[in-house]
């Protein structure tokens, strides 16, 4: 798969679970590309899902926003998926950089509904852009330098993770106000079967049995400066600050509990929610 391509199998993989909530929610949505235009499978295929999603539910209203570098070959791709689009469904694209977004989306009457926006730099004023949307989330792709998760909550986000790919130089971060969402996109990146990079840097392979003792020392590492937490906190915790997913907290809590450097109040009953996980002192 081509570096500057990496972000867009997993996007819309979790477009195709985005739309219907969106829809059914607020009765209208917008998505927005900000890229650089160059593969117009993207903004093709994005506006060939919106109006499947728009044509299972009439009486809704969606709009595509293509902000993206002119490219001769775009403009046709686009037109011709819509072409076949339901009325309900808008299209407009505009050229120019991801940080025209907060113009685009004002153009577009976006205000007050779900946006999602897939963006290929983290520019803040784009970022920003992207989080004033009500219920708003942004898939976002940059080099491995950068640090996403920081932009994403200064930008306006509740809830923000970031990857880093194993085999490309690229991170792939992710905005949100929903845990669900959040957890969702993490399993959409999981089976998209990108190699990541764990806690300390090592490859993190989905396609293999996943070996939760990194994410365990992670775990206790956090609860020993912080201490005791919540399941529900530490589930949160992996997926916001590691590239696992939060049922992977879970089996390396497990594996604490196993090994005796935690304990759970209270004892007994499944491992979830208000179980309160406290790490146990060394003597050494």
């Amino acid at each position: 798969m081509p570096i500057d391509t990496v972000g867009h199998a997993p996007f819309l993989r979790h477009l195709d679970r985005w739309l219907p909530a969106a829809l059914r929610r607020a009765r209208r949505a917008t998505v927005a590309l900000g890229y650089d235009g160059s593969d117009p499978h993207l903004a093709e295929r994005t506006v060939r899902l919106a109006g499947e999603h728009a044509a299972r539910l009439p009486g809704c209203r969606l709009t595509v926003l293509v902000l993206a570098e002119g490219t001769e070959e775009l403009p046709t791709r686009i037109g011709a998926a819509e072409a076949a689009l339901p009325a309900e469904v808008a299209v407009h694209l505009m050229p120019g950089p991801p940080a025209r977004l907060p113009v685009a989306l004002r153009a577009a009457g976006a205000a007050g509904a779900p946006v999602l926006s897939y963006l290929e730099a983290d520019d803040p004023v784009a970022l920003t852009a992207a989080a004033a949307g009500r219920a708003a989330e942004a898939f976002v792709v940059a080099g491995a330098a950068r640090h996403l998760r920081a932009a994403l909550v200064d930008a306006g986000f509740a809830l923000a993770t970031e990857v880093e790919l194993v085999d490309a130089d690229r991170r792939l971060g992710f905005g949100t106000g929903s845990d669900r969402s959040l957890e969702e996109l993490k399993e959409t990146l999981w089976a998209s079967g990108l190699r990541l990079r764990d806690p300390y840097g090592e490859p993190l392979s989905p396609a293999s049995p996943v070996d939760p003792a990194p994410l365990g020392r992670a775990l206790l590492g956090e609860l020993t400066r912080h201490g005791p937490r919540t399941v529900t906190e530490l589930r949160r915790y992996a997926v916001t600050e590691t590239a696992y997913r939060a049922v992977d907290a879970v089996q390396a809590l497990n594996d604490l509990l196993d090994s005796g450097r935690v304990t759970r109040t209270p004892p007994d009953g499944r491992l979830g929610g208000d179980v309160l996980v406290t790490p146990v002192r060394s003597d050494a």
